[in-house]
């Protein structure tokens, strides 16, 4: 009975909470509105929602998040010196990458990954998602940039992710 008033209860309470933020007033006609949005929500969209996703290894998630978390501060840094920094000849570029990942959720949070590091941006999957086009801002060794991203960012995803590799 509950489920079917309260789809998503952890949903629920993050529109409330986020309704409450956004409009910064703590009257209970915001509230009553807030309790509203939280319930009508999750329940106009409960056939869109998609189900939490299976992860195998939490630990290595953990040190997944930890490991992005630090590149996209040392990326920023490279990118910051090469910007501001005396001429020096980039060497921007598209790289293809062969991916093993399988797991639509794992390709999307590689390629979320990828764009969310300072200097790549991902730019395309191939129809038969094998490959991710990546553009770098300075790509003097192609296969070194493949190399580096299939070793951190798609090792760790094929690990954490059930079904995400072939």
């Amino acid at each position: 009975m509950i489920r079917r008033i309260l789809p998503h209860p952890l949903l629920s309470g993050v529109l409330l909470l986020s309704w409450l933020l956004l409009v910064n007033d703590f009257s209970l006609g915001h509230w009553l509105l807030g309790a509203f949005l939280g319930l009508t929500i999750p329940l106009l969209c409960r056939n869109l929602l998609l189900a939490a996703p299976r992860i195998q290894r939490p630990g290595v998630l953990l040190r997944f998040i930890g490991l992005v978390l630090c590149d996209i501060v040392v990326a920023n840094l490279q990118v910051a010196k090469l910007v501001l920094g005396p001429k020096a000849k980039l060497q921007p570029g598209f790289v293809e990458i062969p991916l093993e990942l399988t797991d639509d959720l794992a390709i999307s949070i590689l390629a979320s990954v990828i764009t969310l590091t300072p200097g790549t941006c991902s730019a395309d999957l191939s129809a038969d998602r094998r490959t991710l086009l990546v553009h770098g801002i300075d790509v003097p060794d192609p296969q070194a940039l493949v190399a580096d991203i299939k070793a951190r960012y798609e090792a760790p995803l094929k690990e954490v992710f059930p079904c995400s590799a072939l």
